[in-house]
């Protein structure tokens, strides 16, 4: 089978099309025909050895058909996305033909969308259902601010929280000519980043807002919780601000009565968090019907993923880039 290898840590160059056996699925595991695939920012991570010894493929989602379920489960034929589970990482991920997934990692899918506009759901969408649901414990009538909203996670959360009853969405960009992209997802205001957000948002929001998803990450993650009022919730879900640590003594960087916690999608198929949590059919049936926007950002062929990692690495995308297998 085809496959995209990483032939050594580094640049988009050491990414290598090569002729790979086909993956014999375990017991707990299931063998996917790969259709179509979402490109994220932690598989440039891995490309390039921030992350330590990977999987020689990488790719941490897919959308495809199943092609053996040693169990006896899933049917030949049948649409299914696989996310995480070590994808990418511990074994062998989604940048191939055909992958094996674990199968607590598996949706089932009942859905005639196309298999590149379906590529861009899975990650993205558990990821921002997890992070507003289970971190934020969002409620009709909230106010929520999404930080680093021109990412595919970002708007996807804007997209679900902007359909929640009377939620009102905030959100905020580096680039000022981007502010209308998240404005179409469901933001009622757009703030451009810079030194103390908050003191913008608290203009708008006396008593701040009931939580805050900040995915930009630690240059951000103490003027975020200045966002938050009394038992609202900070959830930190990303990185793309990067990942140096920052001084934090509690007393004087944490709020009183402000919670702060942190959502890892590597953590999508364990017990403690299974993908029964998540309502992916729900979410694909309002993609389908336009409700939620998740149309790709870009398309790429199989041959081009280094082409795509550039385009992820220098942020010239926003929203979600996918790979048509």
């Amino acid at each position: 089978m085809k496959a995209m290898v990483i032939k050594a840590f580094g640049d988009v160059d050491q990414l290598e099309v090569q002729e790979l056996v086909m993956p014999i699925p375990k017991s707990d595991e299931v063998l996917i025909k790969v259709k179509a695939f979402g490109i994220n920012r932690s598989e440039t991570y891995m490309r390039k050895g921030i992350w330590g010894e990977v999987a020689k493929v990488t790719g941490i989602e897919c959308v495809g058909t199943v092609v053996n379920d040693p169990s006896g489960q899933l049917k030949v034929g049948q649409t299914v996305a696989a996310i995480m589970g070590g994808m990418g990482k511990a074994r062998n991920g989604s940048y191939a033909e055909y992958t094996c997934a674990p199968a607590s990692n598996i949706f089932i899918l009942d859905t005639d969308m196309d298999w590149v506009n379906l590529a861009a759901v899975p990650e993205s969408y558990a990821t921002a259902w997890g992070c507003l649901h289970q971190n934020m414990h969002i409620q009709p009538g909230d106010t929520v601010f999404i930080r680093g909203g021109t990412s595919a996670l970002a708007l996807a959360a804007i997209n679900i929280a902007s359909n929640i009853e009377r939620v009102t969405v905030y959100g905020s960009t580096r680039f000022k000519e981007k502010k209308s992209i998240l404005e179409n997802a469901g933001c009622s205001q757009v703030f451009v980043e810079g030194e103390n957000v908050s003191q913008a948002l608290r203009q708008v929001e006396k008593s701040g807002v009931s939580s805050v998803l900040d995915l930009i990450g630690n240059t951000t993650l103490l003027d975020s919780l200045k966002m938050a009022k009394k038992g609202g919730y900070v959830c930190h879900a990303g990185f793309l601000g990067g990942g140096e640590a920052i001084p934090f003594n509690s007393p004087i960087c944490l709020p009183p009565f402000v919670n702060l916690n942190f959502f890892g999608s590597f953590m999508f198929g364990s017990d403690s968090y299974p993908l029964s949590d998540i309502p992916m059919q729900e979410i694909v049936e309002n993609v389908s019907k336009d409700i939620y926007k998740a149309k790709p950002e870009n398309i790429f062929a199989f041959e081009e993923i280094p082409q795509a990692h550039q385009m992820r690495e220098n942020n010239e995308a926003s929203g979600k880039i996918v790979v048509e297998v």
